[in-house]
């Protein structure tokens, strides 16, 4: 049966445009809807990049603190015979963020910190206070390391003027890794005055890997990335170790992570805190403007008395 309809012609095309106007309204939301769920930060742009790197290295909350810690092994590398497990070795690194601007390089962070390198019997897991050396056969003193401050700033606009861009790599398989390595070469502050005429000049190289999860890491919306980290180091024997010049070095492997809270810290470490390093309960200030502390300046300042060292009992 077909049945014939008179219908005004214009009235009809108005209301066509007028749904199709509705659907293409329903479209643009849902469009706007699915762009909003599916956003992500950009890599290739210098504030998202720089909203990454605080992610991984501190939160984009200013001022919040995050506590890096990580635990592994030391190690002698000397010719001619086999590397030595020396120590056990633990790590921390208690941080904040804050935001900074400069007329020229844009909108930056400052990244303020302080960290500790305990060293370990590697029989027994504890604390070291003297360390009997197998090479000289003398008994020493240990220093562990306590730097404070360990600071650094970052840009939008990178020092050789270019645009910040993110330096990890996104895997296929939803990961994502950032590699850093930081090969040390500077005037030692324990060497004479004539490093480059006769030698001692500071040298060493400090590695480290991040990894984590692509979608927590590009997710505009959180404010901190869950984050393990590899770090190794390869330096002169320590100061305190006395070695007299003797050939060799020291190497170190170490993995953790980024933990959730303080209280997420060993119980060994919280105590060596509690007992010797009370201010590491917190990073330093927002905008703390002192020059970094590394671990032979801070030996040099206990030696010469203007750094008073962790009272270990030891006469």
């Amino acid at each position: 049966m077909i049945y014939h309809l008179e219908v005004d012609p214009v009235k009809l095309f108005s209301k066509i445009a007028a749904m199709g106007a509705s659907l293409a309204a329903l479209a643009a939301c849902a469009t706007i809807s699915q762009a909003q769920e599916g956003a992500t930060l950009d890599p290739n742009d210098a504030a998202d990049s720089l909203t990454i790197m605080r992610k991984i290295m501190c939160s984009t909350v200013d001022d919040q603190p995050e506590v890096y810690w990580w635990h592994g092994i030391a190690l002698s590398r000397v010719t001619g015979e086999r590397d030595r497990h020396v120590f056990d070795v633990e790590g921390m690194n208690i941080r904040a963020c804050s935001t900074i601007e400069d007329e020229e390089k844009g909108t930056g962070l400052h990244l303020v910190s302080r960290e500790i390198l305990l060293y370990k019997d590697p029989k027994t897991g504890e604390v070291l206070s003297t360390w009997d050396n197998p090479w000289t056969g003398e008994t020493v003193d240990v220093l562990h390391v306590a730097n404070d401050p360990v600071n650094f700033k970052m840009y939008e606009t990178g020092r050789d003027g270019s645009p910040l861009q993110w330096g990890g790599e996104i895997g296929e398989d939803g990961t994502w890794w950032m590699r850093s390595t930081v090969p040390l070469w500077y005037p030692n502050p324990l060497a004479s005055e004539f490093q480059k005429e006769i030698g001692g000049t500071y040298h060493a190289t400090e590695m480290f890997n991040f990894f984590g999860r692509t979608d927590d890491l590009l997710d505009p919306e959180s404010d901190s990335a869950k984050i393990t980290v590899g770090w190794a180091r390869m330096a002169d024997w320590l100061p305190w170790m006395d070695m007299n010049g003797r050939q060799g070095m020291l190497y170190m492997h170490t993995a953790g992570y980024k933990l959730e809270s303080y209280d997420q810290l060993s119980d060994t470490m919280k105590a060596e805190i509690a007992t010797h390093y009370p201010e590491y309960t917190s990073p330093p200030p927002s905008g703390d403007p002192r020059s970094n502390m590394t671990s032979w300046k801070y030996y040099k300042g206990i030696r010469d008395g203007s750094i008073t060292a962790p009272d270990r009992g030891v006469e």
